[in-house]
């Protein structure tokens, strides 16, 4: 038993200069990472229009730069091992860290995928879900979005990648539907105009596409007439034009003499024979 400690506390005497040079590597490695991604970040500037692609650039070159300086500092601690040896042992040791690691290996390589195929991009607005939010940042691991109420909302990339994704900012411009109900006996002809005309005068709606005004459907104390206009993508913008729009429409609808339907309900009483 002595002797077995004798052995190891000299091998590890005859390694100690092995291990500080392989600690100094790993060091070093630290700070060529660093200056690799903001290489790799003023170069992805310069030449790379999608934001998505520069943030990939910079992950692909730090993770270039951690492998590289690991293994350097393995072959430094253990002189006889080979790079079949190394190969070997990650093919022995596959199994188990996928076992342990199968979300990370997951959510990273979703996080490529979502890099690569640009799905949406940073800045966009987008739906998860039962999640919404604008895209700050998309991580190894997660996608964080900032919520509309300014909370910090963090989705692994393995959710957001197999999940459908609604983009809201995808386009140019986006379609609100605002509903209304005139009263029955109304000059259909004479709202439909004062709809159209207060869209075309409200603030944020969009001539192109121009607004429209359908008449949907007969309810039981109105018909319902939907105004269609387009608004620039962006939420905020969306609900302050939502709301122009409806103080707009209610002023036209009542200067042209539309009155506007709330449900009502008419209970006829019989009166009962005397006995």
């Amino acid at each position: 038993m002595q002797a077995d400690v004798l052995h190891l506390a000299g091998d590890l005497i005859e390694r100690f200069p092995a291990l500080v040079i392989a600690i100094v590597v790993v060091v070093v490695t630290r700070y060529v990472a660093r200056a690799a991604r903001r290489s790799a970040t003023a170069i992805g500037g310069r030449t790379l229009r999608s934001t998505s692609l520069r943030v990939l650039a910079e992950k692909s070159a730090t993770v270039f730069v951690w492998v590289c300086g690991v293994l350097v500092a393995c072959l430094l601690l253990f002189p006889g091992l080979t790079l079949g040896d190394i190969v070997a042992t990650l093919g022995l040791g596959s199994v188990a860290v996928g076992f342990a690691f199968q979300d990370i290996f997951k959510n990273f390589l979703a996080g490529v995928l979502l890099l690569l195929n640009e799905p949406f991009r940073i800045g966009d607005q987008i739906v998860v879900g039962s999640f919404e939010g604008t895209v700050e940042h998309i991580d190894i691991r997660f996608t964080s979005l900032r919520t509309y109420p300014g909370e910090r909302l963090l989705l692994p990339n393995s959710l957001v990648f197999t999940s459908p994704v609604q983009v809201r900012t995808a386009y140019d411009s986006r379609r609100t539907d605002v509903q209304v109900g005139i009263v029955y006996g109304s000059d259909l002809a004479a709202a439909r105009v004062a709809i159209e005309r207060a869209l075309h005068a409200t603030e944020g709606v969009l001539s192109d596409p121009a607004p429209l005004v359908d008449l949907t459907k007969f309810d039981d104390s109105s018909i319902d007439v939907v105004a269609r206009y387009w608004t620039s993508p962006q939420y905020a913008n969306v609900l302050r034009t939502q709301t122009r729009a409806i103080v707009a429409i209610d002023a036209a609808l009542r200067e042209a003499g539309v009155e506007i339907s709330f449900p009502t309900r008419t209970i006829v009483m019989k009166s009962q024979p005397e006995r």
